[in-house]
């Protein structure tokens, strides 16, 4: 009984701060930060568009020397993607249009198209003050570009970040993981009736010490090991996922205009497209975009960031426009294919109940066999999840060796492990809501940063696209 009160105050005191931080501080850190960088760029991210694509599908395969501790830009923007691609394009976008209305995945796109320029001034910071660690190896993030680019007065800044970091780790990269995990494990076995109701919260205990294992299998073979896992693991699922939701849209080709007229319609006036009865309001629309696109996408987060400033790459900006092409795949191409999906596929959405990933599995089964449909999206979310928890576990590493040094940072690798199996058997809509939580308190101190820092932002930029334009 005490346990249950503990959690129900703990869920009450959660819900007022993610009302809060998810109110006025997330509309001014994300759209207002995102056109503030958007506009002094000349739209960045839409101007140069062309060239991000050529810089990083024409250059991220081309193999360069690591052998410093770092990794290639192939394996940091992997690194980077299983951080982003993952849950949060399948079960997220499914729990956006449940709670927000198919009306959320246009704030979605709103929020992904200033994110593209807010990644990358992210990821242009971390490679311009990043530093050696006493291990050697490249070492950046909005702690590090605090501690480097603000004068002292601002480094509570870098404190706050990285200790919001290591608890965001915990809630986003770890518990929502391996809980996505065992409910699509779940609803794969019921489907084929091979365990009962009464078995399940054994076996997620099962996967959930299964999936903490093949964590540290990796985890503690350090950063070189994280990317060679991740650039294997990211392309293969991200090109079978997007194939699959492709087959689902042609199957249905009909109702694609009709999908897109209800983004649209519901993102002004959802009560008049889903009716009084669904209850959901033009701010819940809004938020949830707004949510789900920061969870799938991390722009704004600066999680992403504590990758990139690990690869061996030509300078801050080129490495930067990494951030345009993560979002765009991200948000722009993987989301927008969840959402398009459940909508034209017809199946039965209930407003206002987060449905986990049953709601993609069931668009799925209406082209698709029911149960190849559930096993494809389980075994799809647990690579996801996997790569995700392997990418999140480093950024938590290197928040922790911020605040403590290297050492401690060893000792957080076998408590993140641990929470892994602890996550397995938590509560899904709690687990959920404090992820939601800690996102918002991650970004406030990093979003302060690339406001206080985008002057170099515009300089350095500017200075490189000068040089790109002359040598062309």
């Amino acid at each position: 009984r005490m346990w249950k009160y503990m959690i129900e105050t703990i869920a009450a005191v959660n819900q007022a701060v993610n009302s809060f931080i998810w109110g006025i501080p997330a509309m001014v850190c994300i759209i207002g930060v995102g056109l503030l960088l958007s506009v002094r760029t000349g739209f960045l991210q839409i101007r140069k568009f062309p060239y991000a694509i050529k810089i990083t599908i024409g250059r991220m395969f081309r193999k360069k020397d690591a052998s410093d501790g770092a990794m290639t830009p192939f394996q940091a923007v992997c690194t980077a993607l299983a951080g982003t691609v993952g849950t949060g394009n399948i079960a997220g976008v499914a729990g956006a249009i449940a709670i927000g209305g198919p009306g959320a995945v246009f704030w979605m796109w709103c929020s992904a198209l200033l994110g593209m320029c807010t990644k990358f001034a992210e990821v242009t910071l971390a490679v311009h003050y990043r530093e050696r660690s006493e291990a050697g190896e490249w070492v950046g993030g909005p702690m590090y570009y605090i501690k480097n680019g603000l004068s002292k007065h601002w480094q509570f800044l870098a404190v706050l970040y990285s200790l919001f970091g290591v608890l965001t780790v915990f809630g986003t990269g770890n518990a929502t993981q391996v809980n996505t995990i065992v409910a699509a494990i779940d609803t794969a076995l019921l489907e084929y009736g091979v365990v009962g109701g009464g078995a399940l919260s054994t076996l997620n205990l099962v996967v959930g010490i299964a999936v903490a294992m093949l964590v540290a299998m990796v985890l503690l073979g350090g950063i070189k090991r994280i990317g060679a896992v991740t650039e294997k693991l990211i392309p293969f699922m991200s090109v079978a996922y997007i194939l699959m939701t492709l087959i689902v849209i042609f199957g249905n080709l009909g109702g694609v205009g009709r999908a897109f007229q209800e983004i649209f319609s519901a993102a002004f006036a959802p009560r008049a497209i889903l009716g009084g009865a669904a209850g959901i309001t033009i701010r819940q629309a809004v938020v949830w975009g707004l949510r789900r696109s920061a969870f799938s996408n991390e722009a704004g987060l600066g999680s992403a960031p504590i990758a990139h400033a690990a690869a061996h790459c030509d300078g801050p900006v080129e490495q930067g426009i990494y951030g345009i092409f993560e979002v765009f795949m991200d948000t722009i191409v993987i989301c927008t294919l969840t959402a398009l999906t459940i909508i034209i596929s017809g199946v039965d959405v209930t407003f206002g109940v987060k449905p986990g990933s049953a709601l993609i599995t069931a668009a799925f089964g209406t082209v698709f066999n029911g149960t190849f449909s559930s096993v494809f999206i389980a075994v799809a979310l647990t690579l996801f999840a996997y790569s995700t928890i392997l990418g999140w576990s480093l950024y938590g590493s290197r928040c922790v060796q911020y605040l403590l040094g290297l050492r401690a940072a060893k000792v957080y690798q076998f408590v993140f492990i641990i929470m892994i199996v602890v996550g397995s058997v938590s509560s899904l809509d709690f687990v959920w809501n404090i992820a939601d939580t800690l996102n918002g308190l991650m970004a406030i101190p990093n979003f302060i940063a690339l406001f206080a820092l985008s002057p170099v932002i515009f300089k350095i930029t500017r200075e490189y696209f000068r040089g790109v334009d002359l040598a062309s």
